[in-house]
């Protein structure tokens, strides 16, 4: 990342606040199931607020960026701030009753999905470096691309589809994207929050 200790630190803390925002959405998606449909909502503000934390890790690791490709430090985390865009988007749409559950899913799949690949460019500019485990590197290729799924559901959002009855083969194909977002995700940040916050401790003054 950077030699810089405070900035670690900084970046450390973002990834790990970002992989306890998933969780706790998935936690309230249970108990939504569960308990009560209320706590849906609760869920859907966590969709965004966790979208806005990674674009916001995403503009953190531009420094990283900018030493491995000049070009991608720009381009990759706008990919990943449209990405928040479309979770905040998902998120407005069932909120407030502009469209149904599954709809608003596939915009906030499709945010998630443009985080992913935020995520598996990140991982691949990130391959000929020894700062992070390669087992790390690895496993966020898996989790991006399965968040990346997400780009199926566009068709369907273009078709305004918005029930599960006869939806299109496809669009079973691109729900898998939440597999990635709500379980890998959240494991593949708090791995890398766990070597970010070491790392700041070995680092020299």
């Amino acid at each position: 990342m950077t030699t810089n200790r405070a900035s670690t630190s900084t970046i450390g803390w973002v990834v790990l606040g970002t992989g306890i925002l998933i969780i706790l959405a998935v936690i309230f998606l249970i108990l939504m199931y569960s308990v009560s449909i209320s706590f849906g909502a609760v869920n859907d503000v966590l969709n965004a607020i966790f979208g806005i934390s990674s674009a916001v890790l995403a503009w953190r690791l531009c420094a990283e960026y900018r030493a491995k490709s000049p070009w991608i430090s720009y381009i990759a985390p706008v990919v990943a701030i449209i990405g928040a865009i479309f979770s905040i988007v998902g998120s407005v749409l069932i909120l407030y009753g502009f469209t149904g559950f599954f709809l608003a899913g596939l915009y906030s799949g499709l945010g998630n999905a443009l985080i992913g690949s935020w995520l598996v460019v990140f991982c691949y500019s990130m391959q000929n470096s020894n700062t992070l485990p390669h087992s790390l590197i690895s496993f966020g290729f898996v989790v991006g691309g399965f968040m990346a799924l997400g780009l199926l559901g566009i068709p369907g959002i273009w078709a305004r589809i918005d029930s599960m009855v006869f939806m299109p083969s496809y669009l079973y194909v691109a729900l898998f994207g939440w597999l990635g977002t709500y379980v890998l995700y959240p494991i593949w940040t708090i791995w890398l929050a766990r070597n970010l916050l070491s790392i700041k401790q070995v680092l020299p003054p």
